[in-house]
């Protein structure tokens, strides 16, 4: 039996039905089978978690079915509780499935620290430039020592407290400056 004879048999067409028909079934069956193990169709809808501690989250996504991970702390915001989530993705009212895990920027318990660097010898306008810059606040409690300078820095101070170079202070502090008063020999 040459090719051309073959291709127009009986066997060849019923050998291509059988696979037509097999592929069919198969396709059928894989579209049964995901939409039955991947909950096709089930939604959940995501909760707004901003603002709520841990605990909470955790109590609201248990009762969806829900898990959670913490990401990342961000930048302290005074607007939200300590370790309160900040952020979430996916976002509030979108549809999830059951065991979804939620992704959650929490807020930290205080403003990051920042150090304190050597700023005697400078001016009143650089230092308070220069505290600006590193996310100080630069009080108006001015303290006035003996010096030949006139509005030179000879020292900082915090809520009393003497600084030093290398110190540690809670971004937004407010730092008070220790002034020449330009009367000094």
């Amino acid at each position: 039996m040459s090719l051309i004879q073959f291709l127009k048999s009986k066997t060849f067409f019923v050998q291509i039905a059988i696979v037509v028909i097999g592929l069919l079934v198969f396709v059928f069956a894989l579209k049964f089978w995901l939409g039955v193990t991947t909950n096709h169709n089930q939604k959940i809808q995501v909760p707004d978690l901003q603002k709520l501690s841990l605990d909470e989250v955790e109590r609201k996504l248990t009762e969806l079915d829900l898990t959670y991970k913490i990401i990342d702390s961000a930048s302290f915001n005074p607007d939200y509780p300590k370790k309160s989530v900040i952020e979430q993705t996916p976002l509030a009212g979108d549809f999830v499935k059951e065991k979804r895990k939620i992704y959650l920027t929490l807020n930290p318990s205080k403003y990051r620290d920042v150090t304190i660097q050597n700023l005697n010898g400078r001016t009143k306008r650089q230092a308070s430039s220069q505290l600006r810059a590193m996310g100080l606040i630069v009080g108006t409690n001015y303290t006035y020592v003996n010096d030949i300078g006139k509005d030179v820095v000879r020292g900082l101070r915090y809520k009393g407290k003497v600084l030093n170079e290398g110190d540690k202070l809670p971004l937004n502090s407010i730092v008070d400056l220790v002034l020449g008063d330009g009367n000094g020999n």
